[in-house]
């Protein structure tokens, strides 16, 4: 045990970074499969397959806002943890995984209650047409019943790779993961339950996850293990994690305001189509953003703990590969949906009329994809740190202040009102990465200079 606490100090970064952040990526992008895997059975259901896709689809915004309460907790929590680990104070660290622990309970059994008595008003607002409301409230109505077990198991998750334990959180994704792959076809259409048969495979995969976690982490091979003398972690304790995790959850949950937002001015100017579209380029960039969190995820506990250890040059390093790794991705990502987006968009539909405008509004809302990379290294690296008032300055910078007034503001500048709201995400995009670049030069130098 005493060499596992040491080995984010010792071993060489880059091979330490692969072996944390492969095991992340995996997780990750097996962790995608629990919607795309949904969306992907839904829209080739015979008859009405699109509108109950476009239904789902509108699911988002509540889902992103249930994921993003798991991140308030644990992406400040986990971080934090990795730290004191590094300060050798294990004490403190069990303290903050107790307090995130009942935090994330307390805070699953409030948003449950709320989304069984709103969830259509919410639903309506987010995009809902009388055609898809119907399939949306359907697949709610049972999603929101897991909600504990979504919480759990993504909070409990981030505090076992936290202690670099990539590989049993790559677990903890796949036993999930494999679940819902096995469970779909048989409710969807074995039992001929439709979206309500996607929502309940997901539930029971998400219980079976967290029962998983939980475990692990109560169990004798974890370094910082839950204890219930812990749960009763003071503000003192609990408070700086929400503080830290704030960024990650402006980001996330402002992905549900930004769906509203795309969803109705889409509706407005495309209808159902351009909904139905949405859904799947949304799905396209969940693609291609779950990737570059396992890279940063790998890299968390590295910066963390080195940074707590007072350790310049191993944060620099990780730092550096962090954004090579990130970039190259990105770009090579970028590139295949510019090329082939046609391929991509034929995943989610087997309506030739979807697909097609899809395919063109692809190339337009992935524009600026490939400096994503740059933006995910430079917030995540924030975020290892603990400088939580420069990961929330990013957040809000790229979500509230650029991207949601340019989803009203571009389509008035172009001919195709439609395409124009498509187009606001590469120009914020490019806009947020400059202002982030910029940001980061300076406060990393500043991080640095005061442990060194």
């Amino acid at each position: 045990m005493e060499q596992n606490k040491e080995f984010l100090g010792t071993e060489p970064v880059g091979r330490l970074l692969f072996k944390l952040s492969v095991p992340a990526v995996v997780a990750q992008m097996i962790n995608m499969l629990y919607n795309i895997v949904d969306r992907i059975y839904i829209g080739h259901m015979p008859g009405d397959g699109s509108l109950a896709l476009t239904g789902v689809g509108v699911c988002m915004p509540i889902i992103m806002i249930v994921t993003a309460f798991a991140a308030l907790v644990s992406s400040g929590g986990a971080p934090r943890a990795s730290i004191f680990m590094g300060k050798k104070d294990l004490d403190t660290a069990e303290k903050i995984l107790g307090g995130c622990f009942a935090l994330q309970v307390i805070l699953s059994v409030i948003l449950t209650v709320v989304l069984l008595v709103f969830n259509k008003s919410f639903l309506m607002a987010f995009g809902a047409s009388e055609n898809t409301i119907s399939y949306a409230t359907a697949y709610m109505n049972i999603y929101a019943v897991g909600t504990i077990f979504v919480q759990l198991t993504l909070g409990m998750n981030a505090f076992i790779t936290a202690q670099g334990n990539a590989k049993t959180g790559m677990m903890t994704v796949i036993i999930g993961a494999v679940c819902n792959i096995v469970l779909d076809p048989i409710f969807i259409y074995g039992f001929h339950l439709g979206v309500r048969g996607a929502a309940m495979a997901t539930v029971i995969s998400q219980t079976v996850s967290c029962i998983w976690a939980t475990s692990f982490l109560c169990g004798k091979r974890t370094l910082l293990r839950l204890k219930p003398g812990n749960f009763l972690a003071g503000p003192k304790v609990v408070l700086p994690c929400i503080a830290l995790g704030l960024a990650t959850f402006i980001m996330q949950g402002s992905e549900s305001v930004i769906s509203v937002c795309f969803n109705s001015s889409l509706l407005k100017y495309g209808g159902d189509t351009a909904v139905g579209a949405m859904t799947i380029l949304s799905s396209v960039m969940m693609f291609a953003m779950l990737p570059l969190q396992g890279l940063g995820q790998g890299a968390q506990p590295i910066s963390s703990y080195n940074y707590g250890a007072r350790n310049v040059d191993r944060v620099k390093k990780t730092f550096r590969l962090l954004l090579i790794c990130s970039f190259t991705y990105a770009v090579v990502l970028w590139a295949a949906l510019e090329l082939f987006p046609q391929v991509f968009a034929g995943i989610f539909t087997s309506d030739p009329e979807l697909r097609s405008y899809a395919a063109r509004v692809l190339r337009i809302y992935c524009g600026a994809l490939f400096m994503m990379g740059i933006q995910m290294a430079c917030q995540m690296t924030f975020v290892s740190m603990g400088k939580a008032v420069c990961s929330i300055i990013v957040a809000v910078v790229r979500k509230f202040v650029l991207l949601i007034p340019l989803i009203y503001i571009v389509p008035h500048l172009v001919a195709d009102q439609t395409i124009g709201v498509y187009l606001a995400e590469p120009v914020a995009d490019f806009l947020a990465v400059t202002f982030t670049v910029i940001l980061f030069t300076v406060q990393f130098k500043k991080a640095l200079q005061k442990i060194s």
